[in-house]
């Protein structure tokens, strides 16, 4: 459907020109139209599908009509999302939107200093995108009131509620006023989840492309049963022959549990002549921005990240997405293999499941009601694997000036007073005697 027939205004409809955006995703033409009435929604589509456009294009249209100037420290629409990186992307959008709108778009989250948000929120702002734990910061410091909030939107509702951020949440609402739009978003939404949400929205419209655990119909689903010791030969081999018919591993996506895995899984490749980078948590925002430019540039081609940095990651042509380990949360696998297959394109999803992980692959298949290929490993695989352990190159060793002083203990592990300290009282007690 042609977004010129959703009811949409002629500036928002010049920004989507700008772009080359002329037919609207189903998820698009079915929220779009409710949203400009003001209801609230919970839609549920597929990452990838245009969630983001979907709220924030009605969105704008009703802040514009409205032609309210936001009162200093104060915002018209909140967007919440649980990543840096989606927070970046989602006010990306929103700018490029509202670009004849003449809409003000900000975003506040952790991992930068506050004092730049702060005096972005000084003037008042007509779209704010933030993470909970900056915004409730800003809130409490004062720098930011939410009682003229419109528009509240969840993007990744299910993440944000799942992870620990429903004590937030809730602290946040009781900041809202209580008449306002509240949009929920997510690819995914199982019951436990959509119970919470119920307790946000008030009557809401319900949107729902896919049922909530379909995967893309577009990726090539494998699953290679190999020991856990064994998968990081596997994947040398893999990356160094490539993997599938489906063309080469241009640009490839590795998951893996932890952040420390992440860390593991980099270090283990460049022991193998191979560059790579890591995305996650403990990664500082520099960090991050400069792993994901890289990725999106194809400087670096192969990227490793655990499931709440990849949330942000919205990047093209991602030809394969290799699950290192299996998620412990079924529902986290749909979100992974939806970094492929974007935009109409193929894509190959390959998961190494250990004996340990089984079960986690059985809730997978039993979540997405399909059994997933078995591919089986490469030909004289135990072999390469030895003569790969083997032959892995040895990380340059630390520059003496970055390296940390060796820290002495006792026998109960505790830090020991540094020498010159002991030997400075040795000294004192030999000139009492």
């Amino acid at each position: 459907m042609s977004f010129e027939t959703l009811g949409l205004s002629q500036p928002v409809l010049r920004a989507l020109a700008a772009k080359q955006y002329s037919t609207a995703t189903p998820i698009q033409t079915q929220a779009i139209p409710q949203l400009l009435r003001g209801r609230d929604l919970l839609g549920i589509a597929q990452t990838g599908t245009g969630k983001t456009a979907a709220f924030m294009l009605p969105s704008i249209d009703r802040l514009a009509a409205a032609n309210r100037m936001p009162r200093p420290s104060s915002c018209r629409m909140l967007i919440l999302a649980p990543t840096r990186e989606l927070a970046t992307q989602i006010a990306d959008s929103a700018q490029a939107y509202s670009r004849f709108s003449r809409l003000s778009v900000t975003t506040a989250f952790g991992g930068v200093p506050i004092g730049k948000q702060r005096r972005a929120l000084e003037r008042g702002v007509d779209v704010l995108v933030a993470t909970p734990g900056r915004l409730i910061d800003l809130v409490e410091q004062r720098y930011l009131s939410l009682r003229d909030v419109e528009i509240l939107v969840l993007d990744e509702a299910d993440q944000m509620l799942d992870l620990g951020f429903i004590h937030a949440l809730k602290a946040i609402v009781q900041w809202l006023p209580a008449k306002r739009q509240t949009l929920f978003f997510s690819a995914t939404m199982p019951k436990t989840i959509r119970d919470l949400a119920d307790k946000f929205l008030t009557n809401p419209a319900e949107v729902k492309i896919t049922p909530a655990a379909t995967t893309a119909e577009r990726v090539s689903q494998h699953v290679s049963f190999v020991r856990q010791n064994e998968k990081q030969a596997l994947l040398t081999i893999m990356l160094r022959l490539g993997f599938s018919d489906r063309g080469n591993m241009d640009r490839v996506l590795i998951f893996t549990r932890t952040k420390h895995g992440a860390d593991k899984v980099v270090k283990l490749l460049a022991g193998n002549g191979i560059a790579s980078a890591a995305i996650h948590g403990n990664k500082s925002q520099p960090q991050r921005e400069k792993a994901l430019s890289a990725f999106r540039s194809g400087e670096v081609p192969i990227l490793i990240a655990t499931d709440i940095a990849a949330r942000g990651i919205d990047v093209s042509g991602v030809s394969h997405v290799v699950n290192f380990e299996l998620p412990n949360v079924p529902e986290q696998y749909v979100h992974r293999i939806g970094r492929t297959a974007r935009a109409g394109a193929d894509g190959v999803a390959i998961s190494y499941c250990a004996e340990d992980e089984r079960a986690y692959l059985r809730d997978i298949e039993k979540l997405t009601r399909q059994k997933i290929d078995v591919a089986p490993l490469p030909a004289d695989f135990v072999a390469e694997a030895e003569r790969i352990n083997r032959s892995r190159v040895s990380p340059a060793p630390t520059p003496r000036h970055e390296r940390r002083p060796q820290q002495h203990r006792d026998h109960r592990g505790k830090a020991a007073p540094a020498r010159r300290g002991r030997n400075r009282r040795r000294r004192a007690v030999g000139a009492g005697r």
